[in-house]
């Protein structure tokens, strides 16, 4: 068994057995010993890092390096040098020859991380390395030749990047042989109780705060959010209840808005009372009940006038003296 495999198994083990998670643990597994490129796709925050670490766990190349590029965090000019490598004076401030990942990566795996945000011209030399398996530094003219597997993730829609002319289609083919989809923690539901308990678990080795568990109500209030951001939301969630705290059970009642509505009615309860006069609190919950109306008609003034009981011209009057004519047009521009 390799090394690195009986090391990090437990570093990146993959919480979950939901359906969805044991349809992506079969990808993975399925893909892993191959040499074959792997396009990962998500939603930000359901875990596509932790993937790729798990496929070059499980791979051939798990005794080299893994060598990572966030391809959304590098300025455009500086990209090529990042991936490349760039000789000594290439261009201003290159004061020595430096290897580029493809270099580093030689013979272990390159993971590109937000490979959408890559700009054409590095498109255009990622695609060469793939056909190839060679290169050259910015500002030299030897050829070096590498022998990388890719592995490359993206939380857009990478067709209609190809389509608007951002992306280009025959490294998205290059890229996209074995696609595999991460579910967002929303169609994952069932897995909440186990990644809870995982996070306690990794925060208390730690040694942020002692043992901690969550009750069973809270564990089920938490499984019906809709969790826009997945896993890492989930996660940074726990990490601040585990830290904020002072009991070692975590209630219902410790859970804050937005995850508890229940918390959030208090809170919004706490904003009126802290109001002074009763003309402006009464300003304020009509304010908040036509703008809840609004989103609930989705912008249509008759059905939001029938069913709040006013005419069209009161309401009309009512949304422009609360500043409510971007949120009736931003609506009306979704439907």
């Amino acid at each position: 068994m390799c090394i690195l495999r009986e090391r990090d198994q437990n570093r990146y083990h993959i919480t979950g057995n939901s359906e969805p998670v044991k349809k992506l643990k079969e990808s993975i597994e399925k893909a892993a010993p191959t040499n074959a490129s792997i396009l990962i796709m998500g939603e930000n925050g359901t875990g596509k890092e932790l993937v790729a670490h798990t496929i070059h766990m499980l791979s051939k190349r798990c005794t080299k390096p893994m060598i990572e590029v966030n391809c959304a965090a590098i300025p455009e000019e500086l990209i090529e040098s990042e991936l490349f490598g760039h000789e000594k004076g290439a261009f201003t401030g290159a004061g020595v020859k430096k290897k580029g990942k493809f270099d580093i990566a030689h013979e272990g795996t390159l993971f590109l991380d937000e490979v959408g945000d890559m700009s054409l011209k590095a498109q255009s030399k990622t695609l060469r390395i793939l056909q190839e398996q060679k290169f050259e530094r910015v500002g030299g003219s030897r050829t070096i030749h590498v022998n990388v597997r890719i592995i490359s993730a993206t939380n857009k829609n990478l067709m209609s990047e190809i389509e608007a002319g951002r992306f280009r289609e025959d490294l998205f083919y290059r890229l996209n042989v074995v696609p595999i989809h991460v579910p967002p923690l929303r169609e994952r539901a069932e897995d909440i109780p186990e990644l809870i308990s995982t996070f306690m678990e990794q925060s208390h080795l730690k040694g942020e705060k002692g043992k901690k568990r969550f009750t069973d109500e809270a564990i089920n209030l938490l499984m019906h959010y809709k969790w826009p951001g997945n896993v890492r939301e989930l996660k940074n969630l726990v990490e601040n209840l585990i830290i904020m705290s002072e009991d070692d059970v975590i209630r219902l009642i410790d859970i804050p808005a937005p995850y508890n509505q229940s918390q959030a009615a208090k809170d919004e309860l706490g904003s009126f009372l802290n109001i002074e006069g009763f003309r402006a609190a009464r300003n304020l919950f009509e304010k908040a009940y036509i703008e809840a109306k609004l989103k609930k008609f989705k912008g249509n003034i008759s059905q939001t006038a029938e069913a709040i009981g006013v005419e069209r011209s009161n309401l009309h009057k009512k949304i422009k003296a609360y500043g409510l004519d971007a949120l009736k047009e931003r609506v009306n521009c979704e439907l």
